[in-house]
């Protein structure tokens, strides 16, 4: 008869009271069990070994060690010598209340010991994970039956050496002992852990020979086992043929289809145990919890949720966890929050749940805070805690944050710990702490894939090419095989370098490793033959790729509005749309650069419209990208207005629309948006003083260019680049001050591009200066023979000279080395159809009505006495009377810009 703790207590009292000196004065009416035979049969030892066996074995089923220790001390006390039963029972007390050392003891004193006391002992160490021990009684053991062999088996299962398990397993079978559902269960189960299938399927044979594939925990064991070995096809075979399932088996089998991400299966099995009116536990529950996440099923989540409250397992901790796990997989942080906070008690995997939520959802913040209010509650932490936290500091580049982490990892001996220390080494790659990842690098003593993947990933995103081609190499060569993840890494390196050669050679290897039709890898490739300008093969990969993922399609329409290629763009844009593929922020961001660089504003406007209808428009790369798109086809009033209207500005929000004003004239509006950028805290970049020194240049501001090229350096410790160096000359040739602009091109820390070359020598056009526009002229042929701009305006240069002598020489040296002036080109967008012209082109369909109508607008243009300049003709065979040819052939260009 089951005995209440506070009873217990009272009669184990009472018991003593008959011996010693009462510990009450007024005893209570003893309540009728099986202690009371102790008054009628004191001086008994039959008596008092029922009554002191049964006292163990109560304080044992209730995990009670205080009443058993004072029985235990009043047997001493009273002389009362205890039987090997007793002992075996006040051994198991010890053994059941954690108390290892108590249960050694009373092993030790006994002068007769049975199985029963070897197995207890066994058990006991087997449980305190001293598998060593346990093992030394078991060989001493002069005899053993099943469940000795079965306590080693268990044993070394439950210590996580389940190789070990089916060792002893093999050797019981050896020695002839009879095999029971509990041997079975246990070697089956230590299969499934190590994913054994042969061996599984050879004791499913012994199973059925020994007539336990009826018995339901037998039958739970081998559909377990066949469910980790991913076959569950056989393991629903077991299940169907179970003449009898209880919750174990049907919560094993919803375990396995989880397992093997067949959700839905998982589900389905849900829906017909409640059918069959089986019972839910807590294992149920969080095995549903992780289908919902598995399949973002975030309704019938809550659904579930709502189940287990009004199953009363709300307070449960174990589904509690599965269910803020289940919110937080679904992006739904606010409700896991809510989950923890209502737990009436939560336990170490909570924390860990929540802490891996928010870093999963790039809330690296709150994932440290949690983190912090769990080491406050002293509930430790582990492996998974420390790799949360650490992802959480990698998402907000939290260097300082991280280091504190990696502090406290190898304060708790965590560092031996190999995912913690990928964990590490992830945080300071993304931290743009390389030194610190190379060094944790080279002092790990064990290196799996993800470490390998880790260095190579932090070496490429800071830039640093070379090094990650040398660890892709280096880790070949341990004979570690690369996955998808390595091959990313690696094909931006090569795409950042340009590599091609190097690049193709990667891309056989993949081939060859059979990854060749892989989505990751194939958009990898795709983005690396685009950047080095091999378009044809990037294209051929896409179109091979058997599962086009969204990271393909961007990496192809980016690859051609990269190339200015904007037109092939818009069709894979299309080809995209019809398959039926939802584009993201970056398939928009990619499409809205092509519709800039053809100024097709109402094709712009359109996927401005789908942004709005995708809920897209908050996001601050669209915004940057629509308010660069409506400024460079001239909208500079929805430019504008995109900006304004942005809810989160960056950096490149504030860099578009600056440019927008500089690249329009308008000089005064971007000095004063620069000016609005202070407040704010937006820290400038070299692109932002690009684009305000452009409007220096264009506002003719001297001084002020001229200051804000200073403070670059003396305020925002910004090295002035090639750009501002060109701006710079921009701006003093403009104003007539040329030899100063030749003078800083002189003086600059790098050799001075064709750029800067060719702003100086178009200045030297609108001031005149022959001398300047010849040295100009000389180094920009240095650098390309072929230049025939720099040559064009040179000649224009000594035509307004009137050196008649020099346009000539250039003209023959010009026609010696077969240069020829670069065709002007202008298009049109007509009826969603974009038409481009070259100078005297005669290729479209309709040339014929086109000149004719340029025939009367240039008959409107002479009447009211327009006269072409023809200074900037190259052709020798141009003169006076041509001018009307020359006329013809601006008035297109003008119609068709």
């Amino acid at each position: 008869m089951a005995v209440h703790t506070s009873q217990l207590w009272l009669l184990t009292r009472l018991f003593f009271s008959y011996h010693a000196i009462p510990l009450y004065k007024k005893i209570p009416p003893i309540p009728t069990n099986t202690f009371s035979t102790l008054a009628q049969n004191q001086t008994q030892p039959p008596a008092k070994i029922r009554t002191f066996s049964h006292i163990y074995q109560e304080c044992s089923k209730q995990n009670s060690l205080n009443p058993g220790k004072q029985a235990h001390a009043r047997m001493i006390f009273c002389g009362f010598e205890p039987t090997t039963f007793v002992s075996n029972c006040l051994m198991q007390m010890y053994i059941k209340c954690l108390y290892l050392d108590y249960a050694c003891k009373v092993f030790d004193k006994m002068y007769l010991r049975d199985v029963v006391s070897y197995n207890s002992i066994i058990s006991g160490y087997a449980s305190c994970g001293e598998m060593d021990i346990a093992r030394k009684f078991f060989y001493e053991m002069p005899e053993r039956d099943v469940v000795s062999w079965n306590s080693v088996i268990s044993g070394f299962l439950q210590n996580g050496e389940c190789r070990k398990s089916i060792d002893v397993f093999l050797e019981m079978g050896r020695c002839g002992v009879g095999f029971d559902r509990a041997s079975l269960a246990v070697v089956l189960k230590a299969c499934g852990a190590l994913e054994e299938c042969d061996m599984g399927v050879q004791v499913h044979g012994l199973v059925v020979k020994f007539g336990f594939d009826c018995d339901v925990v037998t039958g739970s064991a081998l559909l377990g086992m066949y469910a980790k070995c991913k076959r569950l096809d056989d393991s629903l075979s077991v299940f169907s043929e179970l003449p009898e399932k209880n919750w174990v088996s049907w919560s094993a089998m919803i375990a396995g289809c989880v397992q093997n991400d067949r959700n839905v299966e998982g589900l389905e099995l849900f829906k017909e145990m409640q059918g069959v009116g089986v019972g839910v536990s807590q294992s149920i529950y969080a095995s549903l919890f992780r289908s919902c996440a598995g399949l973002s099923a975030l309704r019938l989540g809550k659904e579930l949720h709502s189940h287990a409250l009004k199953s009363a397992f709300g307070s449960d901790i174990i589904v509690g966890t599965a269910t803020l796990d289940m919110y937080a997989k679904c992006g739904r942080m606010a409700d896991a929050q809510k989950v923890l906070s209502s737990m009436p008690k939560c336990s170490l995997q909570s924390y860990n749940a929540i802490i891996v939520g928010y870093a999963r959802s790039d809330r690296g913040f709150q994932a440290l805070k949690s983190f912090q209010l769990l080491l406050k509650t002293g509930l430790g932490f582990d492996e998974i805690t420390l790799s949360g936290a650490l992802n959480a500091c990698a998402s907000i580049r939290g260097d300082l944050e991280g280091r504190q982490v990696h502090g406290l990892a190898v304060k708790s001996i965590s560092m031996s710990n190999i995912c913690v220390a990928n964990a590490i080494l992830d945080m300071y790659g993304k931290c743009k702490a390389l030194a610190e990842a190379s060094d944790l690098f080279d002092m790990m003593e064990r290196r799996d894939a993800v470490s390998w993947n880790a260095i190579i990933a932090a070496c490429e995103q800071n830039g640093n090419e070379e090094e990650t081609l040398a660890h892709f190499a280096s880790m070949i060569h341990s004979r570690m095989e690369p996955d998808d993840f390595t091959y990313g890494s690696v094909l931006k390196a090569c795409a950042g370098r340009q590599a091609l050669n190097t690049g193709m050679e990667i891309h056989t290897r993949i081939i060859k490793s059979g990854m060749g039709f892989d989505s990751f890898v194939g958009a990898a490739l795709v983005d690396m033959y685009c950047k080095c300008g091999m378009i044809e093969k990037a294209d051929k990969i896409h179109d091979r790729t058997e599962q086009k993922t969204m990271v393909s399609w961007n990496a192809i329409i980016s690859g051609f509005s990269l190339l200015q290629q904007s037109e092939d763009a818009h069709k894979f844009f299309s080809r995209m749309l019809e398959m039926g593929v939802n584009p993201d922020n970056f398939t928009y961001a990619a499409v809205l650069d092509t519709c800039a660089n053809l100024a097709t504003v109402g094709l712009g406007k359109q996927i401005h419209a789908q942004i709005i209808k995708q809920e897209l428009q908050s996001d601050v790369y669209i915004c940057s990208t629509l308010v660069d798109m409506y400024s460079k086809c001239g909208n500079m009033q929805d430019s504008q207005l995109m900006f304004e209207k942005a809810p989160n500005r960056d950096f490149v929000t504030w860099n578009a629309m600056l440019c927008g004003y500089a690249h329009h004239g308008l000089g005064e509006e971007a000095l004063k948006l620069f000016e609005r950028m202070q407040p704010v805290n937006v820290k400038p970049n070299h692109a932002t003083f690009v684009s305000v020194l452009r409007a220096c240049a264009h506002m003719g501001l001297v001084d002020k260019g001229l200051h804000y090229f200073d403070v670059m350096l003396s305020e925002y410790g910004l090295d002035p680049q090639s750009e501002h160096y060109s701006c710079m000359v921009d701006i003093l040739g403009r104003s007539g001050r040329i030899d100063e602009a030749l003078n800083l091109v002189q003086k600059m820390p790098f050799e001075a591009d064709a750029v800067i070359w060719r702003n100086l020598l178009s200045v030297c056009k609108i001031h005149g200066n022959v001398e300047v526009a010849e040295k100009a002229t000389r180094a920009l042929l240095q650098l390309d023979p072929q230049d025939s701009s720099a040559c064009v305006l040179l000649s224009n240069i000594y035509a307004d000279a009137g050196m008649w002598g020099n346009v000539s020489e250039m003209r023959k040296m010009m026609r010696h080395n077969k240069l020829k002036k670069e065709p002007g080109c202008s298009w049109i967008e007509l009826k969603d159809e974009v038409h481009a012209f070259l100078v005297g082109d005669k290729g479209h369909p309709r040339h014929e009505e086109i000149y004719e109508k340029l025939g009367v607008l240039i008959g409107e243009m002479q009447s009211v006495g327009y006269i072409p300049d023809c200074d900037v003709l190259l052709d020798e065979e141009v003169e006076e009377p041509a001018q009307l040819e020359e006329l013809r052939t601006c008035a297109y260009n003008s119609l068709t810009c």
